[in-house]
């Protein structure tokens, strides 16, 4: 069926997509995706920013470290099923009943496993600190809401993006609207980690809601341990693939607070946040083409890595449109948007954001070893450069504190995204593919 907003893109535009019914399916799922987090990013932003003025860098560097801290139990719980289940979704014949009931159940285990872990490693990490310990416990009680992420990747499946944007939204710009009111009303730290949880759970809710509203109903799932076990065989290496890709994407921000302080944890997350603020461009870019894709195989090598060099060359460019701009204007957007309190963040944040261009061709090449299950291959890449990751801010961050922790994860990022696709013969396609993206990214 036609697609509407077609009728109103410039002409060369759509012209591009007269007849192709398919494609304007994919382009209007990933509007569906990037509007959503544009809104995010301006509200996200402005909440974030008062929210880490008002705390000041040393209560929200113990904010971050908290979510940091859980989050790096959250593959556990997310068991690394959606990219998984949307391809089997996709597939033909699928019994979608069971594939949903069956991946439910799986990820309210994996939430009670990463809650139970990360509960019990704080006290171990920080005894004696029940505030820290408190909040960690709070953060991570948000796993279990995110189990109704499933029906995030049946929406995936079918290009239906809007019904995940509309639940999640929502809940997102209510809890928006209780952190300000949280700030006038002068609450203490641990309200907003209790409203960061509230978030996931209206989220969670919200999504069972549209479910229904798509005509579909969580009565309908029916666990089967047949296919709980052929979706663990296929997710358990991807599941600790995640977990070291958290790992290494969060534990900068736990070491550094480990070793530097709060204060100066504060002042790194700041970057971090503005650093990761546009993410969302590459993730949804790749959440749209990820069906495309996974179909593209049938019709032979020539299509398929066709399609993959022009979404890593698409992903190459977005990430240098925002890198160099940011590069030069790093010191007056720290000044304006954090005050002179957070200053120190102005070349963490240009590193920082030099490391997006690879963690986004990482996200891309993650949709490729998916689609070829290369699973065990992936988790072995991202080990490595977790473990270049934690070497380098054992070195770094004493002598260069937070700026140490950005050029440990710069370093680690590149080479696991690109560098160690040479080690390694299946992947040096991908790497010559993803250098090339580099060197001569376009549309």
């Amino acid at each position: 069926m036609s697609q509407q907003w077609v009728k109103f893109l410039p002409a060369p535009l759509r012209s591009r997509l007269s007849g192709r019914p398919y494609l304007q399916q994919v382009v209007g799922n990933t509007a569906w995706l990037v509007g959503d987090r544009v809104a995010r990013l301006g509200v996200g932003l402005l909440v974030g920013v008062w929210v880490a003025r008002y705390l000041g860098p040393t209560d929200f560097g113990l904010f971050s470290y908290a979510i940091a801290f859980a989050s790096m139990f959250a593959a556990i719980s997310t068991l690394g099923l959606e990219a998984i289940l949307t391809r089997e979704l996709v597939a033909e014949g699928c019994p979608e009943g069971e594939l949903m009931g069956s991946a439910f159940l799986m990820r309210l285990a994996g939430a009670t496993t990463a809650f139970l872990l990360a509960a019990a490693t704080i006290l171990v990490v920080r005894p004696g600190d029940p505030l820290t310990q408190a909040m960690v416990a709070i953060v991570a009680a948000g796993n279990f809401f995110q189990a109704f992420d499933v029906i995030e990747s049946g929406f995936q499946a079918r290009v239906m993006s809007k019904f995940t944007v509309m639940a999640k939204g929502a809940a997102f710009f209510v809890l928006s609207g209780v952190k300000v009111a949280l700030i006038l009303l002068h609450a203490p730290l641990m309200s907003f980690a209790i409203a960061s949880t509230a978030e996931v759970a209206l989220g969670a809710a919200g999504l069972v809601v549209a479910y229904r509203a798509a005509h579909h109903s969580i009565r309908s799932w029916r666990p089967n341990l047949r296919w709980m076990w052929s979706l663990f065989r296929d997710v358990w290496p991807y599941t600790l693939a995640n977990l070291v890709i958290l790992l290494y994407m969060r534990i900068d921000q736990v070491m550094l607070g480990q070793m530097a302080g709060n204060r100066d944890l504060g002042i790194y997350s700041a970057a971090v946040r503005l650093a990761e603020s546009w993410y969302f461009i590459p993730t949804a870019i790749v959440s749209s083409v990820f069906p495309s894709i996974v179909n593209s195989m049938a019709r032979g090598d020539d299509t398929f890595y066709g399609r993959l060099q022009r979404l890593y060359r698409v992903i190459a460019l977005v990430s240098y449109l925002v890198a160099v701009p940011t590069t030069f204007l790093a010191p007056w957007i720290v000044a304006v948007v954090y005050g002179p309190d957070y200053a120190a963040a102005a070349p963490i944040l240009v590193t920082l954001i030099w490391a997006g261009l690879f963690t986004s061709l990482g996200v891309a090449r993650g949709s490729f070893m998916t689609t070829m299950n290369w699973t065990r291959l992936h988790l072995l890449t991202v080990s490595l450069g977790c473990l270049i990751n934690i070497a380098l801010n054992v070195v770094l961050i004493p002598r260069y504190g937070g700026l140490g922790a950005a050029i440990a994860s710069l370093i680690a990022y590149g080479f696991a995204a690109v560098g160690s696709c040479f080690l390694f013969k299946p992947l040096w396609r991908t790497g010559w593919m993803l250098v090339k993206a580099v060197a001569s990214p376009r549309l």
